[in-house]
């Protein structure tokens, strides 16, 4: 069931990067798969749990001194809405792909902004660990 699971979510990033039209830049490599900023979003799946990943970005959020303003989840998904100092929103979706990995959409600002995006992941992935 596992393998499924594994091979279910690297056929997802696939369709995902086909489908996107245009990859404006990939961001980096990890174990859990490659990190992607599409169309002003940081898109990557990380082999975790949505529980653990909602309780990180939660965190991250806060660590960054990011005004959340919105928290939502269930057991497939999460929306977790923030805003900067400067009154930009900072949107970070979380999907659970398989019970054992969740994919993680962070989109900052209208249009997205890569740099700060990424800030968002790394104090995410910081977390995890």
């Amino acid at each position: 069931m596992k393998k499924q699971g594994v091979i279910l979510a690297g056929l997802y990033v696939a369709a995902a990067v086909m489908l996107s039209g245009c990859i404006i830049a990939a961001v980096g490599a990890g174990a859990a798969g490659t990190v992607a900023y599409v169309k002003g979003d940081l898109e990557v799946i990380e082999a975790k749990k949505l529980e653990v990943v909602h309780e990180a970005t939660v965190k991250a959020l806060k660590e960054l001194e990011l005004s959340i303003i919105q928290d939502t989840k269930d057991k497939m998904a999460a929306t977790v809405i923030a805003r900067d100092s400067q009154d930009k929103k900072v949107t970070v979706k979380l999907t659970a792909v398989t019970d054992e990995s969740t994919e993680i959409s962070i989109r900052f600002g209208t249009f997205g902004n890569e740099a700060k995006s990424t800030m968002v992941y790394n104090k995410i992935k910081e977390n995890l660990e």
